[in-house]
């Protein structure tokens, strides 16, 4: 047993073929695969002369002509018995995301359609009307529609003989704010309807003409009352919205903003009782039948009673929303509302002196007459001084004066200027309520 090197290959008995002859390495290559230069060449270069070769074997070792450069890498072999990888997980995959992208599609178009009032198929050839929601629809809080659902239930339709109004619940046990002019002439028919479209009689607990605040109370349990605002904390530019049952279409809201403040205002029939506004104006629209109803800030407070419209019409019939209506603002009508409950009737503010209305020569309120031991005489005032503002607001006659009086609480320390002469002088006057 040897390891072969020396090895020598024994021919097969004869079978009429010789053994073809060694070829003689190429030129200057050795049996080693090096080239003369030492050099490696392809591990099979030296093939033919390998020893442990079968010449009989019928597959031959080829080696290509020695030329110059070098020819094209041989083609790839593909092993024919080697496995092949299966398409089966592709095709798989493929499947079930296409699956998957179908049912998500046909999901988020089915929800885009409902949520848009589309119908599709024969359900919409047919006329066939949308499911509604159950429970009804929903708003956030504090967007107008939460607003709406917050304040609606709380605002009542106000009627009286041959006459319609607004008004709305500040208390559980029935309180209602309306205006004077609402429940003029209706002390014994009086009724409510709310926004469910329930009915309850209502009794007049007490009003006030000059402020054009009255307070009935409404015989109906489980009533939730609004939320009052603070109308000294509202600014012009303030979005709002004005509630109430404008020519008798029950539940309306209007939305618009805070145009002025302290819009002084006269108001009244010929003969009858004259009503002073230092007023919230607003853009909102508001015709007759809102007379009593909210107006609402964004945060769903009540901040003004609506109560006067300015139009171009030539009589009250022919009145209507032109962009200008005005509110009581809160502060005051609470106030007042507050008198009407706790003492049947409400103090009026005053400054203790006689003022001119009208058109006068000059800016300002002139005092006719001051009251000796009245709140402007206190303050140093005298007969015939004009007072030109009251808390920085300009004045420019003698309405202005009243009704911006008539807004504060007795007791209020106002800042007043005035001209006496060629002088201009302040003074602080404390306001007081009169003595009827």
């Amino acid at each position: 047993m040897t390891d072969g090197w020396n090895a020598r290959f024994t021919p097969p008995p004869a079978t009429g073929r010789s053994m073809p002859p060694a070829p003689a390495p190429p030129h200057g290559q050795t049996q080693h695969g090096q080239t003369q230069h030492g050099q490696a060449q392809n591990w099979w270069s030296d093939a033919l002369a390998d020893p442990w070769r079968d010449p009989w074997a019928p597959a031959q070792v080829v080696v290509p002509a020695t030329g110059e450069g070098t020819g094209p890498p041989p083609e790839p072999v593909t092993d024919p018995d080697a496995p092949r990888r299966s398409l089966v997980p592709v095709l798989a995959i493929c499947l079930v995301t296409a699956l998957l992208a179908g049912g998500l599609g046909g999901a988020l178009g089915f929800l885009f359609a409902v949520r848009g009032g589309y119908q599709t198929g024969v359900g919409a050839q047919l006329g066939a009307a949308p499911a509604e929601a159950p429970g009804g629809v929903n708003r956030s809080p504090d967007s107008f529609g939460g607003i709406v659902q917050k304040v609606q239930p709380s605002v009542v339709t106000v009627r009286v003989t041959g006459a319609i109004g607004s008004g709305f619940v500040v208390s559980e046990d029935g309180y209602v704010i309306t205006n004077d002019h609402v429940v003029e002439g209706g002390d014994d028919a009086l009724s409510v309807s709310f926004s469910d479209g329930s009915t309850a009689r209502a009794t007049l607990v007490g009003r006030d003409p000059e402020s054009d605040v009255a307070v009935i109370k409404v015989a109906k349990s489980g009533l939730v009352p609004v939320a009052l605002g603070n109308s000294d904390q509202i600014a012009v530019g303030d979005p709002v919205l004005a509630f109430g049952s404008p020519l008798a279409l029950e539940n309306t809201v209007t939305q618009g903003i805070v145009s002025a403040l302290d819009r002084t205002i006269q108001a009244g029939e010929p003969g009858g009782t004259t009503r002073y506004y230092a007023a919230i104006q607003t853009d909102a629209a508001v015709n007759q039948g809102n007379s009593g109803g909210p107006l609402v800030n964004a945060a769903g407070q009540v901040i003004g009673v609506n109560s006067v419209i300015r139009s171009v019409g030539g009589t009250d019939t022919e009145a209507g929303n032109i962009g200008l209506a005005f509110a009581i603002p809160i502060n005051q009508a609470k106030r007042i509302a507050g008198d009407i409950i706790d003492h049947g009737k409400a103090r009026r503010t005053v400054i203790g002196a006689e003022v001119a209305t009208g058109n006068t020569s000059s800016s300002g309120a002139r005092l006719r007459s001051v009251e000796p031991s009245g709140p402007a005489a206190a303050a140093g005032l005298e007969s015939g001084d004009v007072v030109t503002k009251i808390d920085s607001h300009v004045l420019g006659d003698g309405t202005d004066l009243i009704a911006m009086v008539r807004k504060y609480a007795p007791g209020t320390v106002v800042a007043v200027e005035y001209r006496r002469g060629s002088s201009t002088q302040n003074a602080s006057v404390t306001l007081a309520a009169d003595s009827n």
